[in-house]
């Protein structure tokens, strides 16, 4: 029987009375990496947002580890939703200790997410001089400080050049190595394609497909059909 470190059930949400998930069950095995594709204003953002503690669903639940997930969950998770939360004044290692001291972490937690996503040699340069690859770096070192079981990673390749979504790549394929859980939205299917074990293709607020990634599967040709049949059906 497989194990999931992450489910929901039935997850309804709603604002100003327009549906924007309807009925979402995931299922997300432990130590894989999950591609959550949708096109722009799918309802991607909202479940990750969930997951995070900053929405509660309308209906449904949210169930980690197979209990019902409470805010106490978050100790064992790790969030990069939207853009990094940074002090751009602030060198990374500086960044870093403001949320060490929050997590109650070592200070040598520091230096060993720094190198993780390769930023030991940034020195004293503050933040705000970083390219958008290495604020997404440091976002990500930030997310790994409380040694997560789950990383949730929210379009994480925006703004990135190829370079830095090469870097990206192998970052998060080495996280899963290790045996973390990586949830990745995007609507980049070229990326997802190239790391994900599973994904999940959201439209319309509805989940139209979950699934393992098969060998020489054309994901763009299978996305592009679960988004017109939930638009189909949307419009009726």
């Amino acid at each position: 029987m497989q194990d999931f470190i992450l489910e929901t059930r039935g997850v309804c949400k709603s604002f100003h009375g327009q549906m924007v998930l309807d009925h979402i069950s995931l299922m997300i095995p432990e130590g894989c990496v999950y591609g959550l594709l949708g096109p722009n204003g799918a309802g991607k953002s909202t479940l990750l947002k969930m997951f995070s503690g900053m929405l509660r669903p309308d209906e449904g639940e949210i169930l980690f580890e197979g209990e019902q997930w409470s805010r106490q969950c978050l100790v064992k998770t790790g969030l990069l939703i939207e853009q990094p939360s940074l002090y751009e004044n602030l060198t990374a290692r500086e960044n870093l200790e403001v949320r060490r001291l929050l997590l109650g972490e070592p200070r040598g937690r520091i230096d060993e997410v720094l190198d993780i996503v390769d930023l030991k040699d940034t020195k004293k340069k503050r933040a705000g001089q970083f390219s958008m690859g290495m604020k997404q770096r440091l976002g990500i070192a930030a997310a790994l400080l409380n040694h997560p079981r789950l990383l949730i990673l929210d379009e994480p390749a925006n703004g990135l050049d190829p370079f830095g979504i090469q870097e990206l790549r192998e970052l998060i394929r080495g996280f899963a190595a290790q045996g973390i859980t990586v949830i990745v939205s995007s609507h980049i299917l070229s990326e997802v394609e190239q790391i994900a074990n599973y994904i999940g293709i959201i439209s319309e607020g509805v989940l139209g497909y979950q699934g393992g990634m098969k060998q020489g599967e054309d994901l763009e040709q299978l996305f592009t059909e679960v988004v017109k049949k939930n638009r189909r059906k949307a419009i009726c």
